[in-house]
């Protein structure tokens, strides 16, 4: 009981990717089974369970939907499914929810939504990466990175909202963001709950923030959303990136089958093929960092991403520093497979908020080529502080040897108190307001660090 099942047994998806609390969204099902019912579940700390049971529907008769169709221009897949119930959020408290589809089969799956905060002034917003989850998503065959064939030259140019998500629906979101949503509730510190996608079209919630944390993987930013972002930061909001390749890549959003901003578009390394290259390069879907617009996200975060796939251990540079409070940590102390997949590390010369220190210095090789993985802390004028992990793995760590996501990459309790307790003191200090107020400043390194 309790399955995914083959592909047709159960799926959907919301025609809106947040909410705010009482708005109602659409539900599109498609499901081989007679009927299904669908329950809520808000993400958080409730005396040691995980989530809340909120709402629960009726029994709903269950419907094969069409097969999807192709925008054949960008290869966008689509579903195009009908509305099969709407679901009200009254009543439903600001949070990360996901919906969970049981067909009478006993086969489930989950639609991932996040009922959002509109005033985020004095709380701490958790900043969901939907435009990341959908860039990866694979169902009806293509995604931003392989096609129906599996190749790269036949990967979606723009990836649909309107569509499922693959696998059990939520995987993104359950392996990068859960632990944390989890984490900073059971802390109790006021937060605030956005996307992306949400801080694009307004910023509102930004203003006034105590602190913005992305989470495990957030990669796909547009524009305005990361001026967004920095102007928060500017205005003296704590940033905290906790994964890596972040706000690597430069998207713009553009309308869906019915509503606004239901399309990711990002033409990557085909960039020339983009429609705004010659009339609007600040706009063209390509990294941030290359041509024709370059602006390369270590100015946002402090650190450049480098490159896939890797694991080796985290290894503690500056053990004395704040983050660190508690956690009994040596330096050169290390943590086994807490670097990986992805990694970040401080160039020098690069653009960055602010002086910044190494607070660890992990050796590894990605590629055959040896290089280093950096988690940094500095503060940018305005006093905020603004601290990168350089691991895709830090929130899954915060799972570690608890069998919660079914794998760690051999990470196990001792990497998980580690990465916890680090997690609580950024978190803690971040919420008090602009970190050069509360905490320690950071004694820059990156030149002695990397003076070979």
């Amino acid at each position: 009981m309790g399955s995914a099942g083959p592909p047709d047994a159960v799926a959907g998806y919301t025609d809106r990717v947040s909410v705010t609390p009482g708005e109602e969204c659409g539900l599109h099902v498609s499901t081989s089974a007679a009927s299904f019912r669908v329950s809520a579940f808000r993400i958080g700390w409730y005396g040691g369970r995980q989530a809340r049971r909120v709402w629960t529907s009726g029994r709903v008769p269950g419907r094969v939907q069409r097969a999807p169709y192709v925008l054949p221009a960008t290869r966008t897949v689509r579903a195009g499914w009908p509305v099969t119930l709407p679901v009200d959020t009254t009543g439903w408290p600001e949070g990360a929810y996901l919906l969970r589809l049981e067909a009478d089969s006993g086969h489930r799956r989950y639609v991932p939504l996040i009922v959002r905060s509109t005033d985020g002034a004095g709380r701490t917003v958790l900043l969901h990466a939907p435009a990341t989850w959908q860039a990866y998503n694979r169902w009806g065959g293509s995604s931003l990175y392989a096609g129906t064939s599996g190749a790269y030259a036949t990967r979606s140019l723009a990836v649909s909202f309107d569509r499922p998500y693959d696998g059990d629906g939520a995987e993104k979101f359950l392996v990068y963001e859960r632990a944390l949503v989890v984490l900073a509730e059971r802390l109790g510190i006021p937060l605030a709950y956005s996307t992306g996608t949400d801080v694009h079209r307004d910023p509102s919630v930004l203003r006034g923030a105590r602190a913005v944390i992305c989470l495990g993987h957030d990669e796909y930013w547009t524009p305005a959303q990361r001026a967004h972002v920095t102007a928060a930061r500017d205005a003296g909001t704590n940033l905290a990136f906790l994964g890596a390749n972040t706000c690597f890549r430069r998207v713009r959003l553009e309308a869906g089958e019915r509503a606004d901003d239901r399309t990711v578009v990002c033409y990557k390394s085909d960039c020339r093929a983009d429609p705004l290259y010659s009339s609007d390069p600040a706009q063209v879907t390509t990294d941030y960092r290359l041509p024709p617009a370059p602006d390369p996200e270590s100015s946002l975060t402090g650190v450049l991403y480098e490159g896939y796939p890797v694991d080796a251990p985290y290894v503690v540079r500056a053990a004395g520093h704040w983050l660190y409070d508690g956690t009994g940590v040596r330096s050169g102390e290390a943590f086994a497979h807490l670097v990986g997949v992805e990694y970040d590390r401080v160039t020098p010369g690069a653009p960055t908020p602010g002086p910044l220190e190494i607070t660890a210095h992990s050796p590894l090789v990605c590629g055959g080529r040896p290089s280093h993985s950096d988690s940094a802390y500095g503060t940018a004028p305005g006093g905020a502080g603004v601290f990168a992990s350089g691991t895709m793995r830090w929130v899954e760590a915060l799972a570690a040897g608890t069998g919660e996501l079914g794998r760690d990459h051999g990470m196990d309790a001792r990497t998980r108190a580690f990465v916890t307790r680090t997690t609580e003191n950024l978190l803690r200090t971040f919420a008090k307001g602009p970190a050069a107020r509360h905490a320690p400043p950071p004694r820059p390194d990156a030149r002695e660090v990397y003076r070979d």
